[in-house]
């Protein structure tokens, strides 16, 4: 499963969970979690106007904090290796894969 971001992808194969990121003028970043080692997702869908995200939560760790600035709208910073902004076309995609993620997890 695959799914577009903004400056990024997410996909998940069944059991690894691969988020890669690609900020502006700098190379591609490629973070990797096992599917059972989420405790959590969360998905918050884009609108037309704002973008979503897509966020997995570990185990003994907090989730990163939506900033609220008019220019991230409502998103974790993009330094937050767990989660990627979606844009309102890839809610449909993050649905399904937010569902099928949580049925990998133990």
């Amino acid at each position: 499963m695959d799914v577009k971001g903004v400056q990024g992808s997410i996909t998940f194969d069944g059991e690894w969970i691969t988020i890669t990121k690609k900020e502006i003028g700098k190379t591609a970043r490629e973070f990797r979690l096992r599917a059972k080692d989420v405790s959590g997702t969360r998905l918050k869908p884009a609108t037309r106007l704002f973008h979503g995200y897509v966020q997995f939560v570990l185990p003994g760790s907090s989730p990163a904090e939506e900033s609220r600035s008019l220019v991230t709208g409502g998103r974790p910073p993009q330094s937050d290796p767990h989660s990627l902004s979606i844009p309102h076309r890839s809610n449909d995609a993050a649905a399904k894969l937010i569902a099928a993620i949580e049925q990998a997890l133990p």
